[in-house]
């Protein structure tokens, strides 16, 4: 940090990322070097075929440019491991050594070529030595072509605009002139990641629903991404640093009383009766992933038991139940929610942008109508959860700030039109006009459905919801304090969904800048103790995050590239603990649907064993998911197979219980 400058552009890579592959390959070239040298000395008596004066000649000066690429390399090793990630000082030879090494290839591509050709010409001499050659030749050109691959990778298409520009400081910068300036790179880095998301995306549709999210997608990552000096390397340090410090300041607190009074009754009854209802519900969230999911879950007999499923088509069974692209679905839903065919009304997997699987079934246990939304499983749904930016609603709802996530809301207006204009829930409450309307939902399809319930309201009084790690960013405050009437929400451990939003994201990438610009290592040290914390644990305080009084004069960068003309447009230029955080107009703060029950693992277990994990169950407020938290199973513990595990659990073993008020405040141990 900053990415280095070479041949007058940006690139993104630092000049201390340098130390893992260069000692990868310093290591291939001593091993190669030493192989080659004990060929030539080994079989140099058998050189004197017809051709072998050649090869004679190529291994030695093949010897010869290892030995300058091995000292070269060695150098770029050693220079890479100075500094620290915002002191790059001591580093400042590096540009000099990246453009020797990039010389070497020169001839080093001659030589290889020059080899190939002689081996190619049927040189009639001993078997080993040609075997050797043929084996450095090929190694010769995996490294080349490695090399190609890796430059194309850290070209950054904006490294030409960032360049490094000594006239641009802060008093040139208020200029209208850069004004414009700024605004054309920002314009520039929103086409970019447009380009990139739409080759990504290829195979799927351009109608202008997917037009619409790619430009918002591309919007929300030049947003974020491009406003800062970061390379890929510094976001991995600063995770690793804010797990450590964020468990260190855990570890130093004293355990802390949950709650000031003993529960009511009624609050108890209220957690384990919502409890038992998540555990039901969430067998039809789960079957909305049709069977993906299924087979995941049972991996060794779930496909013998669907597998019929999968080669009939146009049975009777199927006529029954509306809907369409059913394939092998219908199988792992049956199996999954353990319903009859008939108990189903629509099922549907029709899947675009905007547009989200569903499913409605007649559930007798609980006398209910069950509208189960799917979570992301396509690209498509990858763009619909990107299209971040916030949209006002037109609800019959009498809260005055009706505003929401884009996407999910269009997903949700999609549901909602299919429900009433098809008449699908006409027709299931013609068969059992007496049940009560449930919608349900994991991941995006947790939001949808929160959004959907909020929607049906105004015809369905009595519709209560169950959102299964909803995320965070989906509702304004005001519909948030609304949907406390008729949804909870269910959140498992560090799950970073129900923790994500736009909001979220500038504080974590605030953070990060904070740590990183604070520890004094080098970032390769960072990332192998990291590694290290990872995966076996340990003590998060034997490392270091904060620089000690007498080294803040190290630091010889400021926290974001000051060269970075993109830099100073950025809201968390300002870095001090005490700024409030800023939020793009375009994507205010918002909150998750509802009371919001949290699931938490009690005791330390194992980094990735779940085994022998037993869960608590409490009210949460939602300042409790005001920071995404950074651990090993913050992505694990979305998952929909481990929520339902934790679930079961925490249902079967009724006791181990935690209470405290739903609207409390915030007792969050993060930093």
């Amino acid at each position: 940090m900053p990415g280095m400058v070479l041949f007058g552009r940006r690139w993104a890579i630092a000049s201390d990322d340098l130390v893992f592959p260069g000692f990868f390959e310093l290591s291939l070239r001593v091993v190669w070097w030493i192989g080659i040298l004990t060929l030539f000395l080994m079989h140099r008596g058998k050189l004197d075929c017809a051709g072998g004066a050649l090869l004679s000649s190529y291994l030695i000066v093949l010897l010869v440019l290892l030995a300058v690429i091995i000292c070269t390399v060695s150098a770029i090793v050693c220079v890479s491991m100075k500094g620290t990630i915002c002191n790059p000082g001591p580093r400042k030879s590096m540009s000099k050594l990246l453009y020797l090494r990039l010389a070497l290839f020169l001839p080093e591509m001659v030589w290889a070529s020059l080899g190939a050709a002689w081996i190619a010409d049927d040189v009639q001499c001993d078997k080993t030595v040609v075997n050797g050659i043929i084996a450095t030749v090929i190694i010769s050109w995996i490294i080349i072509v490695s090399t190609v691959v890796t430059i194309i990778i850290v070209f950054d298409p904006l490294g030409g605009k960032m360049a490094p520009c000594p006239s641009a400081g802060p008093n040139h910068l208020d200029s209208r002139e850069s004004s414009q300036l700024l605004h054309g790179l920002k314009t520039a880095a929103t086409s970019v990641w447009e380009t990139r998301i739409k080759f990504l995306c290829c195979c799927v549709g351009k109608d202008d629903h997917t037009r619409v999210a790619f430009s918002s997608t591309a919007e929300l990552f030049s947003t974020y991404f491009s406003d800062t000096d970061l390379v890929p390397s510094d976001i991995a340090a600063g995770l690793t640093l804010l797990h450590q410090q964020q468990d260190s300041i855990r570890n130093s607190q004293e355990p802390g009383e949950v709650i000031s009074h003993s529960p009511g009754a009624p609050q108890e009854a209220d957690l384990d009766s919502e409890l038992a209802n998540c555990q039901h519900y969430m067998q039809f969230a789960a079957a909305a992933y049709g069977w993906p999911l299924y087979i995941y879950r049972n991996p060794f007999t779930g496909l013998c038991k669907i597998g019929g499923d999968c080669c009939r088509s146009g049975t009777t069974d199927y006529d029954l139940v509306g809907g369409e692209q059913l394939h092998c679905h219908f199988g792992s839903i049956l199996h999954t929610t353990g319903l009859q065919y008939r108990d189903f009304i629509h099922i549907s997997f029709h899947d675009k942008v905007y547009e989200l699987p569903f499913l409605v079934a007649l559930d007798h246990r609980k006398e209910s109508v069950v509208v189960a939304v799917r979570g992301t499983m396509s690209l498509q749904d990858i763009l619909t959860d990107l299209s971040a930016e916030n949209e006002t609603l037109n609800l019959e709802c009498g809260v005055q700030d009706c505003s929401a996530h884009k996407g999910i809301s269009q997903a949700a207006r999609y549901v909602y039109q299919r429900l009433v204009n098809d008449g699908i829930l006409s027709q299931a409450f013609s068969i059992a006009p007496e049940y009560r309307l449930v919608v349900v939902g994991h991941s995006l399809g947790a939001g949808a459905a929160a959004l959907l319930a909020i929607m049906l309201r105004s015809s369905y009084p009595q519709v209560r919801c169950y959102a299964f790690s909803p995320p965070r960013g989906l509702l304004s405050k005001s519909l948030y304090e609304y949907s406390k009437n008729f949804i909870v929400s269910l959140v498992l451990g560090k799950d970073v969904i129900p923790r994500l939003s736009v909001t979220n994201l500038e504080d974590l990438k605030k953070r990060i800048l904070r740590v990183i610009a604070h520890c004094n290592k080098p970032k390769y040290q960072i990332l192998l103790h990291g590694c290290w914390y990872e995966l076996f644990g340990g003590s998060p305080d034997n490392f270091p995050t904060e620089l000690d009084g007498g080294a803040q004069a190290d630091l010889t960068q400021p926290l974001l590239g000051e060269q970075s003309l993109l830099t100073h447009g950025s809201p968390t230029y300002s870095f001090s603990s005490d700024s409030p955080l800023e939020s793009p107009t375009k994507y205010p703060p918002l909150y998750p649907p509802g009371r919001i029950i949290h699931l938490e693992e009690e005791g330390t277990s194992g980094r990735f064993c779940r085994s022998a994990v037993r869960y608590s169950a409490r009210w949460s407020h939602e300042s409790q998911f005001s920071r995404i938290l950074i651990g090993p199973k913050m992505l694990t513990d979305h998952m929909p197979d481990v929520l339902m595990k934790a679930l079961d659990s925490v249902v079967s073993d009724g006791a181990s219980y935690v209470f405290c008020p739903a609207g409390g405040g915030s007792n969050v141990d993060v930093v």
